[in-house]
């Protein structure tokens, strides 16, 4: 059985050098999830046409962001994970941010990470 092969991308493409894995606009720092997120706003969801006018893109470009996002690409939900993880240890290891049950969280990160340190010595 012959698997799929990935689509090809007319306007999208990675990012090179950046640590997202998820597909930009090529050439710009648009994150195709952020064009879809605009259309696909519960509080005020914007027309391809709008989106294309605002960004001063390819209404083309556009419609490829939409329909990237609405594959599900993995990379969308690891680089979502990855992202509200690293923002949940910097609060975290942040001493001047507080919010209730933080001590107990500080003490779980504190466990996960010495169990990680004596995975790998």
């Amino acid at each position: 059985m012959d698997t799929p092969s990935p689509p090809k991308w007319k306007y999208l493409g990675p990012k090179p050098g950046s640590a997202y894995k998820q597909l930009f606009i090529k050439g710009t720092r648009i994150m195709a999830r952020i064009l879809y997120g605009m259309y696909m706003s519960a509080e005020e969801p914007r027309a391809p046409e709008e989106i294309a006018e605002a960004y001063q893109l390819p209404l083309e470009a556009v419609h490829e962001a939409i329909r990237y996002c609405q594959s599900d690409p993995p990379e969308i939900k690891e680089d979502w994970e990855r992202e509200g993880a690293h923002i949940r240890e910097r609060i975290l290891n942040d001493p001047n941010y507080y919010f209730p049950g933080i001590e107990e969280a500080r003490a779980q990160l504190l466990a996960k990470q010495k169990a990680n340190l004596s995975k790998h010595p």
